[in-house]
């Protein structure tokens, strides 16, 4: 049983939620979101609360799948009024990155740049040439993005050198010994 899925999810003072059959449409101060539940759930608005409830089947499948819809409608309304946000750090000699317009560059060790465009709904910023913040609404989307960009350096053991999320904790590993 979905101990997520039993729990409403609030709806904030300026955010206005539009249910159509399963299509749900969230407006708030940072933009604005649709999501398609899937028809294993049901959903009712009432008292500025969303409520999702499995619907009844001899299939599993329904109440597998009602906590994983009350938590991407939860991340919808939490985008359009807070956002989200990724942190990034570059580590390495002559590892940078920047933001030109709407593509990131960056330098990481290879022989040419390495660039990425960058999707539409988010922003990225480079506070220092060593730290990438991305931000956007839409969680997924934020990161997927910031998972592309970590592949293409993933931090190694040995010197702890590439690209990785802040506050991630790297297992160091001890060299070759004489």
């Amino acid at each position: 049983m979905s101990r997520v899925g039993k729990y409403p999810v609030v709806i904030p003072a300026g955010v206005t939620v539009d249910i159509k059959g399963q299509a749900v449409k969230v407006k708030g101060k940072l933009g604005e979101l649709e999501y398609v539940a899937s028809d294993d759930v049901d959903l009712k608005l009432e008292d500025n609360k969303l409520w999702v409830s499995p619907r009844k089947s001899e299939l599993g499948i329904n109440r597998s799948s009602w906590g994983t819809n009350r938590a991407r409608l939860n991340n919808c309304v939490k985008g359009v009024t807070e956002g989200f946000s990724k942190k990034l750090e570059i580590t390495g000699v002559g590892y940078k990155a920047a933001v030109q317009g709407k593509i990131l560059k960056m330098s990481l060790g290879f022989s040419h740049d390495v660039d990425f465009e960058i999707p539409a709904g988010l922003k990225v910023a480079c506070a220092t040439p060593n730290d990438v913040t991305i931000t956007g609404i839409d969680k997924q989307v934020v990161g997927q993005f910031a998972a592309v960009v970590r592949a293409k350096r993933p931090p190694e053991p040995y010197k702890g050198k590439g690209i990785r999320y802040e506050g991630e904790y790297i297992i160091r590993k001890e060299g070759k010994k004489k």
